[in-house]
């Protein structure tokens, strides 16, 4: 017969409730992970990009935003973004730098995911707002995918684990779900 940590048995076929709820804290380890290796990428690619970071000529965020203008559910959102395409283009990739390095570090885990979900929102209202069938446009399902970090934030392998007011929250929780 298996045991768990605490010496209680453990049901065949099963893990018990403590096997469950370790199961339950990193499910969302691998979402976090991707989301913020994606999201530093994005970053970075886009700092690393000279024509992107133009205001005009093929490849460059003006031209992406003239592009995207009427078809955008948000137009007001893309004349914002073609008063300074070069200045937003360093905010976006800032941004999303920030978001990416907070979630893959779970640094203000659930604020990161709030991040990536308003740029994702952003981008879906005036990039890939016309994509049709609407699950072909990214964003979408990347605003979905940041929906349970906010929820949930980081409660492993991360900065908020560390600090002692996690550990607190942390411990009071499960003393209230498992008790």
């Amino acid at each position: 017969m298996a045991f768990t940590g605490r010496g209680q048995p453990v049901a065949a076929g099963g893990g018990g409730p403590d096997r469950e709820a370790a199961l339950t804290r990193y499910a969302l380890l691998p979402l976090r992970v991707f989301l913020g290796v994606t999201f530093i990428y994005a970053g970075l690619d886009k700092l690393t990009d000279s024509a992107f970071m133009a205001a005009s000529g093929p490849g460059s965020l003006g031209e992406l935003m003239h592009s995207v203008r009427d078809s955008a559910a948000i137009p007001g959102l893309v004349d914002l973004a073609l008063k300074s395409p070069t200045g937003f283009g360093y905010a976006l990739a800032a941004g999303e730098l920030a978001v990416g390095i907070g979630t893959l570090f779970g640094i203000f885990a659930r604020l990161a995911a709030a991040g990536g979900a308003l740029i994702s929102l952003s981008l879906w209202l005036t990039v890939s707002w016309t994509a049709t069938p609407y699950y072909y446009g990214n964003d979408l399902a990347y605003l979905m995918a940041w929906l349970p970090l906010i929820v949930a934030g980081a409660p492993v392998y991360s900065v908020d684990a560390l600090w002692p007011g996690g550990r607190r929250r942390r411990r009071g929780r499960r003393g209230a779900l498992f008790t």
